[in-house]
């Protein structure tokens, strides 16, 4: 009985994928909350591409018709937008 508490406590906890989309250069959910762990997966339903840039972080490159994403390393909060159309912003809340 200790042995299978000890394995519960030890063992990660589950990640999740969280879905944003992009229509129309607009990050949909604009702000969204996650945890170290997660990964973003942004699907752009442009005819243009994009990118999801943190400004000294990640830079995603998000093709025209296609996906892109990240795998959260850090907590904490960031801003993105897109380096293509700097008026496209997200903004993600990182839980440790």
């Amino acid at each position: 009985m200790l042995t299978l508490a000890l394995a519960l406590i030890a063992s990660p906890a589950s990640t999740t994928t969280i879905e944003i989309t992009i229509d129309k250069l607009v990050f949909s959910p604009a702000n969204i909350q996650a945890k170290v762990g997660d990964t973003i997966e942004w699907t752009n339903k442009d005819v243009i591409a994009h990118t999801a840039t943190v400004k000294g972080g990640w830079d995603v490159m998000i093709p025209m018709k296609s996906k892109g994403k990240v795998t959260l390393k850090t907590a904490g909060t960031v801003d993105y937008f897109c380096r293509f159309h700097p008026n496209m912003k997200g903004h993600v809340e990182v839980a440790p």
